[in-house]
């Protein structure tokens, strides 16, 4: 499995993103400095996929799958590529507060702590329904690990398309989210001009 490597604040630098959208409640104090040059369309569109892809921790070639299938659907392309990233299994963890950064989501998903509908679901690009009910297995729920967890994330918000039983490490999508449910710093519209050249 590839997997990138690239340390978090340095990458969220160079992308001038916040950590926090990851999780991720370090900063840095250094400062990225760019040698006046003016980043030309192509630069600025590229950006927005990369961040998109780092934020969602989504590798090129199933980006372009999402893009293509987002594609395909009816509605505007950037709001259903939002929504498909969205509502992948290792986000919707994420959301839940079962996980404090989405990379640790996904190795929760990987390590098949996760059930579906009471079935146990081990892929983090799983897309989630409306309707569906997400726990954490029984024997998992008592481990330090989820304790540690849960005091971190207590305090986070849970978006409104989403319901959260933290007692009982459950959840429910109650539908899947609209755009401007998700609160994401990617203008997905400079994504779908650079795939659509």
């Amino acid at each position: 499995m590839a997997v990138n490597r690239v340390p978090v604040l340095k990458r969220c630098r160079s992308l001038g993103l916040d950590p926090v959208y990851l999780g991720v409640d370090k900063k840095s104090k250094r400062k990225l400095v760019r040698s006046g040059r003016k980043v030309s369309e192509y630069g600025l569109q590229l950006r927005e996929k990369q961040k998109a892809k780092f934020i969602y921790g989504v590798l090129e070639k199933p980006f372009r799958n999402y893009y293509t299938k987002a594609d395909k659907m009816k509605g505007m392309t950037g709001e259903n590529l939002m929504i498909m990233l969205e509502s992948r299994l290792d986000n919707v963890i994420f959301r839940l507060g079962f996980a404090r950064t989405r990379r640790e989501a996904r190795q929760i998903v990987d390590h098949k702590q996760v059930l579906v509908n009471g079935k146990c679901v081990n892929i983090p690009s799983y897309l989630v329904k409306a309707g569906d009910t997400i726990e954490i297995k029984e024997k998992c729920k008592s481990s330090v690990r989820y304790k540690a967890i849960l005091e971190v994330t207590g305090g986070r918000l849970v978006p409104d398309w989403l319901e959260v039983d933290q007692e009982n490490l459950k959840g429910v999508v109650k539908e899947l989210p609209r755009r401007e449910d998700i609160d994401v710093p990617v203008n997905e519209m400079l994504i779908v001009e650079l795939y659509s050249k």
